[in-house]
Parts: structure tokens; sequence; C-alpha cells
């Protein structure tokens, strides 16, 4: 009697492969689906939306662009008053500024971009969005 050769190994070469990229890939999927949701929920946490006058809301990690949109102020305003060029530093963190900029004085550039936003706010009153 013959042995029948209708048996077949459970994990051939080609199926391991696909086992080692699908498993690759959900990792991947969860790395980076944990960062987005940190990310939204520090932007929530901040409660930075347009026209928010809290200018202790500004932290490090944020971007001039990311700035000027929540405080309703225009970058090349906040980049004048950094004495910054804005080309080039439009992605770049206020850590990543100071850091460039600022040689060792570490905070600088942050509180300087506060006090651009309320001297802006202090020439700029807010409007209430129209009348009766």
């Amino acid at each position: 009697m013959t042995e029948s050769k209708t048996s077949r190994k459970v994990f051939t070469g080609e199926r391991l492969i696909f086992i080692g990229l699908l498993v690759v890939g959900l990792l991947l999927i969860g790395f980076f689906g944990l960062r987005a949701a940190r990310s939204y929920i520090r932007i929530q946490q901040t409660g930075l939306e347009p026209g928010v006058t809290d200018v202790e809301a500004i932290r490090g990690w944020m971007t001039v662009p990311y700035i000027a949109k929540a405080y309703e102020v225009p970058e090349t305003f906040i980049f004048e008053q950094l004495g910054i060029p804005a080309e080039g530093n439009g992605k770049k963190s206020l850590r990543d500024l100071n850091r460039e900029q600022m040689a060792g004085e570490q905070g600088t550039i942050v509180e300087t971009v506060k006090a651009a936003i309320r001297l802006y706010q202090a020439d700029h009153p807010p409007t209430d969005g129209g009348g009766p």
C-alpha cells in the first residue's frame, strides 16, 4: 500500500509570508491609530477654537499657522513679531523654532508668540459676528 499524498502541509512558505505581512500590517495600523487618537485627545483637551483668547493654552508642539488660525491672528503678524521669515518655518513647531533661533533660551519663542497675540487682540478686539 502506498501512502496517499492528499495531506498538505499546514504552513507553507507562502502562507507564512502572508501571515507575517498581515501581522505587520495590523501592528502598523495599531501604532499609527494610537498616535492619531492621542493627538486628537491632546487637541481636544487644549480646547482651542477659533477666536479663543487664552494665550496660556499655547504649547511648544504647535505651529505658527495652527496658532494663527486658532487665535484668528495673521501668520505674517506673528512671524513679524518673532523676527523670523515665514518661508520655510511654517511647518516647524514653536519648540523647533526656539531651538533654531534662540539657541539655549528655552521657551522664549512661546512667550513671544503669546505677547504677539495679546498685542494683536488689543489692537483688533473680537467682533460678535453681526448685529440684530
